[in-house]
């Protein structure tokens, strides 16, 4: 049964559901090789999402498993550094470990940010009890 709530929520996120789409269809190069290096489970069997939305953002990629929003930032990102910021802290209030790369730190390192992200999802979360 569709509630009035669930009504709201679905049209909502809509439009976010529907750029994001676009966005899967024609990602930047960097996004478009990262997403070869993780789909399927290839990393460590960790599942990404990718384009995935978030409240009103979209996250890059997301494995919704530990709770971690990795964002591949290209140039524009510099002269966005207070968006960024704000961003940032509104994907972190519901629990979300975000880790940002610029795009060419990618493409010039696959492996080592692979392998950064690798022992970021491996790692005990900060909030888990001891």
């Amino acid at each position: 049964m569709v509630t009035p709530k669930t009504e709201l929520h679905r049209k909502s996120r809509a439009p976010s559901r529907a750029f994001a789409r676009a966005l899967r269809q024609n990602p930047p190069d960097a996004e478009r090789k990262f997403w070869s290096a993780v789909r399927g489970r290839q990393l460590s069997g960790f599942k990404f999402k990718r384009q995935y939305p978030v409240g009103p953002y979209i996250a890059d990629f997301v494995c919704l498993e530990r709770r971690m929003i990795i964002e591949l930032d290209g140039g524009q990102h510099a002269l966005q550094q207070d968006y960024d910021t704000a961003r940032t802290a509104y994907l972190q209030a519901p629990g979300f470990r975000v880790l940002r790369f610029w795009n060419d730190e990618f493409l010039r390192n696959p492996q080592g940010t692979l392998d950064e992200i690798f022992r970021a999802l491996t790692a005990p979360s900060p909030s888990a009890p001891r």
